[in-house]
């Protein structure tokens, strides 16, 4: 026996050992199906009628014991309500010891402690869990905030402690979630058999799921093609486990996280692979699903990088070992972002290619410095152009009468090294030296830098804020006002310190 004992000692030893895998729970959330099931319930006011609404929805028959006169007016709408499966039955009389017999739940709305406390009690006694309206003392179960997606449902408990933060949260999980995804759920159920029998555990199963939950996020309701769809791609997966493989071009956006669309940050929660360009931030990355294989295939100036044939080699080989390969780019994949010769190599190649738009750093620009691009008195047209071309000079061809315009708004992207040079030809050919230019580094992050000044000034504000960042250029009279609302009180980053922006300010006028 002593072998015996001492292996189960050590047994206990390791498990006391073991790190917790749930942290403490204030509440422990359950789901408790209601049909058919009968709840007794007492109170007449506007938050009893919202519960027995809630639990009559939920296919309950809510037995309601209060006398006619104590009803209030929601009550009695709610009353007349004709549900799909439950129903509150009226009781003309207060509750009594009684009414507990054979429920599942008791709710009451008690306007006095004592009231509660008896409700309560009684609940108890009679072995029906129960819940008093506003009366935590008198709760063994809360309802929490719920956002319906049925049979898609979300619960939210603060354990009683701030109900209106559960709100807040609530209506942020209500705008991640289509209400679409009501008619996605009930197609999965539909489908879930063929799904179960055709389909083994484990990669190719999560291929399935992984692309209906991507259409159920991204198309409109379903109807009998996404069906028919589904079905399809069940058989495809059954002929050629690698049918799954896809790729999704995603732009990042300016660097901040917030600034991400809910779209982009749908595509990383379901990405396999996710190949990210080095300007994208760690918070951005924190975003992503956590099994997702990570790989860097940033291209920088001055700095060995991928081969662009590298880079859509490696997408075409994961998508077509079955994976969903997420291509995350920084800004708009639209914009500088060479996602053209992507698609065209995608194509080729037979690999389903969508594409996620981001917020591209000319508008994360026009943010910071609190100006809009356009302007009916200053500029009628804005340009994106970009400041270096593949041979580190600025691009061959580029029409500098044309840009030179007083009357638009240019914006230079990788103009950092090129920034004298950009000052030298727009002035050259006739944009005024006294032109308002606006430059950001690192636009949209915690160390971002601004600074505003004249196109004569450029080269050395360029080089004040320092050239090996990500800088963005603007130039045009839209940044003639944007002194007071981009730089006052602004806080650049730990490689300008608090006074650097006032300096270079300074220098530029």
């Amino acid at each position: 026996m002593k072998p015996v004992s001492q292996t189960s000692g050590e047994t206990d030893a390791a498990a006391r050992q073991r790190p917790q895998r749930m942290g403490e729970l204030a509440t422990l959330p359950v789901f408790f199906d209601l049909r058919g099931k009968r709840v007794a319930m007492a109170g007449g006011s506007d938050g009893a009628a919202w519960k027995a609404e809630l639990m009559a929805a939920a296919g309950a028959r809510v037995d309601l014991y209060e006398p006619m006169d104590d009803l209030g007016e929601e009550m009695r709408t709610v009353l007349s309500l004709a549900f799909a499966e439950g129903r509150i039955v009226h009781h003309d009389r207060p509750w009594a010891f009684d009414i507990f017999a054979g429920a599942a739940l008791a709710v009451a709305d008690c306007e006095t402690m004592a009231g509660a406390q008896a409700f309560f009690c009684a609940a108890r006694d009679a072995g029906v869990p129960v819940n008093v309206i506003d009366k935590p003392a008198f709760c063994q179960f809360r309802f929490g905030t719920i956002v319906n997606r049925s049979p898609v449902v979300v619960g939210i408990s603060t354990d009683g402690a701030a109900p209106i933060l559960g709100q807040a949260i609530r209506r942020r999980i209500e705008t991640l979630l289509p209400a679409t995804l009501t008619g996605w759920a009930k197609l999965a159920a539909k489908v879930r058999a063929e799904v179960m029998d055709r389909l083994e555990a484990g990669p190719l199963r999560r291929a399935f799921w992984e692309r209906f939950s991507d259409e159920a996020f991204t198309r409109r309701a379903p109807d009998d093609v996404a069906e028919a769809d589904a079905r399809r791609f069940v058989s495809d997966l059954v002929a050629t486990p690698q049918a799954g493989g896809r790729v999704t071009l995603v732009g990042a956006g300016p660097g901040e996280a917030e600034l991400l669309t809910l779209k982009a940050v749908r595509a990383l929660q379901a990405a396999d692979v996710i190949l990210f360009d080095d300007l994208v931030s760690d918070d951005i990355l924190e975003l992503a699903r956590r099994e997702a294989k990570r790989m860097l295939v940033g291209k920088r100036a001055s700095r060995d990088s991928c081969r662009q044939e590298d880079i859509n080699r490696t997408m075409v080989q994961f998508a077509k070992a079955g994976k969903h390969v997420v291509r995350l780019k920084s800004g708009d994949v639209s914009v500088f972002g060479r996602s053209g010769e992507e698609i065209a190599e995608l194509r080729r190649e037979g690999i389903p290619v969508r594409i996620v738009p981001g917020i591209t750093a000319a508008s994360a620009l026009a943010a910071g410095f609190g100006v809009s691009l356009t302007h009916r008195d200053r500029a009628q047209q804005v340009r994106f152009v970009t400041g270096h071309s593949q041979k580190g000079d600025l691009p061959d061809g580029m029409d500098w009468r044309a840009l030179a315009d007083d009357h638009a708004t240019t914006i230079f992207y990788m103009g950092g090294r090129m920034a004298p040079r950009i000052s030298a030809m727009l002035i050259e050919h006739g944009l005024p030296a006294e032109t308002p230019v606006a430059v950001a580094a690192n636009i949209s992050r915690d160390d971002e830098t601004r600074a505003i000044g004249r196109l004569a000034d450029l080269g050395a504000i360029v080089a004040r804020i320092g050239v090996d960042r990500p800088i963005l250029i603007g130039v045009g009279r839209v940044f003639a006002d944007c002194e007071a609302q981009a730089l006052e009180g602004f806080e650049p980053g730990l490689s300008a310190p608090t006074g650097e922006t006032s300096r270079l300010r300074a220098k530029a006028s």
